[in-house]
Order: structure tokens, then C-alpha cells, then sequence
């Protein structure tokens, strides 16, 4: 007899940050096309599936704290160069801001 397993949803992306946005203004048309490709590339598996992804780099970040009713910030590999921010909330994945200094995604030293 089969189980009735219900399929883990795939991952969804909230990209509303005023951080994120201003960012992302910043950012040269080619960093945007890379960023774009990964965006679509996240919205393909599910959450287990992101924290196996060894090219998304996904970690925990213990340097800055994470804000009021979040338990904890992540860190993403974007690009060779950009790292994202964000946190997961149910099935979203919520990105606060893009990164193009990667040692300054992680906070001061």
C-alpha cells in the first residue's frame, strides 16, 4: 500500500526588501543576468534540496544578528562575487539584500 506523503513545496522567492531593491539598482547588467539565473535555478528544487546545493554555498551567518521574530540569517552563494541574505519563512525564501563584496555579507571581522 502507498503512503500519501505530501510533496515538500518548492521553493518561492520574496524579493520586496527596500535594501534588496536599492542593491540591486547598484548592480551592472551582467551581475543582474547572473543573479536572474540563480533566482530561477532556487525556484526549481525544494528546501532540502537548497541545503544539499554545495554551488549555493547556503550558511548559517553568526555575525550579525538576526532581526526581531527571525531565528536566524543565511547567507547564499549568488555569483563568483555576490553573496544574498535572507531567511527562510515557510516555503519562502525572503532575500534582504545582495551582496557584491562577499566578506561584507558576513558583517565586520
Amino acid at each position: 500500500m502507498a503512503r500519501n506523503v505530501k510533496p515538500e513545496p518548492l521553493v518561492e522567492f520574496d524579493l520586496n526588501s527596500p535594501v534588496f531593491r536599492s542593491a540591486w539598482g547598484d548592480l551592472e547588467l551582467a551581475e543582474q543576468e547572473k543573479a536572474l539565473a540563480t533566482f530561477e535555478k532556487l525556484t526549481q528544487p525544494t528546501w532540502n534540496q537548497v541545503y544539499r546545493d554545495k554551488g549555493l554555498k547556503w550558511e548559517k551567518i553568526h555575525s550579525i544578528a538576526a532581526p526581531k521574530n527571525i531565528e536566524a540569517l543565511y547567507s547564499f552563494r549568488v555569483s563568483k562575487s555576490i553573496r544574498g541574505i535572507g531567511f527562510r519563512e515557510n516555503h519562502f525564501l525572503r532575500v534582504l539584500l545582495i551582496e557584491p563584496d562577499h566578506d561584507a555579507a558576513y558583517g565586520k571581522k
